[in-house]
């Protein structure tokens, strides 16, 4: 039996929650920024961001440098580490290698180690301007701004239009309280690039610090022509239409983001605030003016450029912004949830859980976090783990339908199915008219043996939603393997076809609708193209040798059976096959 799991639907909802507790939503619009921001890079970005070196000349740098790349490659930071150690003492002229130290210790957190790596390869190479970032990012991490201010000058001396400096370079100047320098850098940046999304949006963040409105309003909408959905500018504008004490206008913007991204909790909750009236509106406006909502800083900076870089799959790069502030920042648990979220797409399961678990209860990011930890447990077959940690997301919101899917998913793959069940049935009495959420129930009923329950929750599924393809497919096909009622199944797989008429799973389902009705040529016929259109599921395969085999294709049979004997995974299907290959094959003697 094909199951249509909604685990796999509610874990795309739940990782689609990625940016729900930070008040950015990065956007394709916005990613050029990003990319024009290490257009400049002298060294091109190999595995992961990290600087390409040239082979090393010593033998022992060499063999030290190549196994640094394959730990690399495979995912093993630490141990690639100590290989670009050994190969940084064996060669220590080799400006690159030490440019690489560099970046692998950022990432380890060993902020001061790379600062000594990164200085001593700009004493051998000056004109490396990726290296002279990473400094000046580690020495403003560490807290010396100074020193990041004297480095970020040095890069834009060399390249005048490289927008990462301005913007760093900026965002000290406005930390500083210098409004003046800082919106003189961005308005640089723009006269570089007329099109820079950032340089525009920064003086609007200048402009509103200083208090200076109008200006900053101006600078904020050229940012929206430029990208009409950033949410990171929609935010800002609502919040200086509060601080202007127009709350109607805060009200629109808020409502524009949440068409953007509906799961935003802290625009839920403005809105609220908003709505009950404004009583308050005094305090929360100081409140709004405490918050990081009006920060601009090199942190707030380096956190959205990490962002861009992870929208655009730069995950090594976003790794090492991240880590930069968390360097400065340790309390920043926004970034410990990105920094998380990149590990994990790196396949760094155990450090990308080291920084979800570092997200306290009282963090907006900590039902996130809860729900990539169980998304990572749940990879490694660790069910009890990822029950743990969305149990925990559900203490915080207990009647949130999408955590509780993911429960009952979990539940489902450890083959729990009583506690999927009635977790199901929890979800059920929450949205009672929810069709997907039976269609889902009466997939777990089939998988434990409770035949009928499965039809009859089919059957509530289609008769709230008569155009629900996959419950019309199942239920035909439920009936075709139980070879009961054919005329209905037939009547319910071709409603699904009219739906989804080049769904090859629903093909095969009506092809065996003809295998039950002992009509094997028109079974045949449809069976072959549905595996055309699936090719590598071994139930269509094998249900096309089923449908020769008994028009006499014995030689066809034997083909297919042994394609299908190829990808199965299931003992049960395995041993199956086996025994039909044999069957056939007799036959086909026999014939002779």
């Amino acid at each position: 039996m094909r199951l249509w799991s909604q685990r796999g639907v509610k874990l795309l909802a739940a990782a689609s929650l990625f940016l729900t507790a930070c008040v950015i939503t990065t956007h394709k619009q916005a990613s050029r920024s990003a990319q024009e921001a290490r257009a400049h890079a002298k060294a091109e970005p190999a595995f992961g961001g990290l600087p390409k070196v040239k082979i090393p000349e010593r033998a022992v740098a060499m063999g030290a440098f190549l196994q640094a790349q394959v730990a690399t490659d495979q995912g093993h930071r630490e141990r690639a580490l100590g290989y670009y150690a050994t190969a940084v003492k064996a060669d220590p002229y080799n400006a690159m290698l030490r440019a690489h130290l560099a970046t692998l210790y950022v990432r380890d957190g060993q902020l001061k180690a790379a600062l000594d790596q990164a200085e001593k390869a700009l004493s051998l190479d000056p004109y490396q301007v990726d290296t002279r970032l990473l400094a000046a990012g580690i020495s403003s991490a560490l807290g010396d701004d100074k020193q990041a201010e004297r480095q970020y000058q040095a890069v834009l001396r060399q390249e005048p239009d490289n927008q990462e400096a301005h913007l760093y370079l900026g965002t000290i100047y406005a930390k500083q309280g210098d409004y003046g320098k800082a919106l003189k850098v961005f308005r640089q940046l723009i006269e570089t690039d007329p099109h820079s999304f950032l340089g525009y949006y920064y003086c609007g963040r200048v402009m509103t610090a200083a208090k200076d409105y109008p200006a900053a309003e101006r600078y904020y909408r050229r940012a929206l022509e430029l990208n009409p959905q950033s949410e990171l500018v929609l935010l800002d504008l609502a919040v200086l239409e509060e601080l202007q004490n127009r709350p109607s206008e805060a009200i629109r913007y808020y409502e524009k983001i949440l068409r953007v991204n509906p799961n935003n909790d802290f625009v839920h909750k403005r809105l609220g605030e908003l709505f009950a009236g404004q009583k308050q509106f005094d305090q929360a406006l100081h409140e709004f003016e405490r918050s990081e909502q009006l920060e601009t800083n090199p942190e707030d900076t380096r956190t959205k450029i990490g962002l861009l870089y992870f929208e655009r799959g730069d995950l090594g790069r976003a790794a090492t912004e991240f880590n930069l502030v968390l360097g400065a920042s340790p309390n920043n648990y926004k970034v410990h949830y990105f920094l998380g979220t990149v590990y994990s797409e790196l396949n760094e399961y155990d450090k990308a859980i080291q920084q979800f678990e570092a997200v306290p209860a009282n963090s907006d990011s900590y039902v996130d976090s809860r729900v990539q930890l169980a998304y990572l447990h749940d990879k490694r077959n660790q069910y009890d783990q990822a029950i743990v940690a969305i149990n925990q997301a559900l203490q915080k919101k207990p009647k949130n339908t999408e955590l509780m899917g993911f429960l009952a998913g979990i539940y489902r793959e450890k083959k729990d199915y009583p506690r999927a069940i009635a977790t199901l049935k929890e979800m059920i009495a929450l949205e009672p008219n929810n069709d997907k959420f039976h269609f889902t129930l009466g997939a777990v009923y089939d998988e434990a043996k409770q035949k009928q329950n499965s039809v009859d929750e089919m059957r509530r599924t289609i008769a709230l939603n008569p155009n629900n393809a996959q419950a019309l497919n199942y239920l035909g096909y439920t009936y075709a393997e139980m070879g009961t009622n054919l005329d209905e199944a037939e009547d319910l797989i071709r409603r699904a076809l009219r739906i989804e008429p080049h769904d090859g799973f629903y093909i095969d389902s009506l092809g065996w609708v003809y295998y039950q009705k002992g009509q094997y040529r028109r079974a045949v016929r449809e069976l072959q193209r549905a595996v055309d259109l699936t090719d590598d599921d071994p139930t269509i395969t094998e249900h096309l040798a089923d449908a020769y085999r008994k028009i006499g294709e014995f030689e066809k049979a034997q083909i297919l059976y042994r394609k299908a004997l190829r990808k199965a995974t299931e003992n049960d299907q395995v041993h199956r096959l086996k025994e039909k290959l044999d069957t056939v094959r007799d036959a086909g003697r026999a014939a002779q």
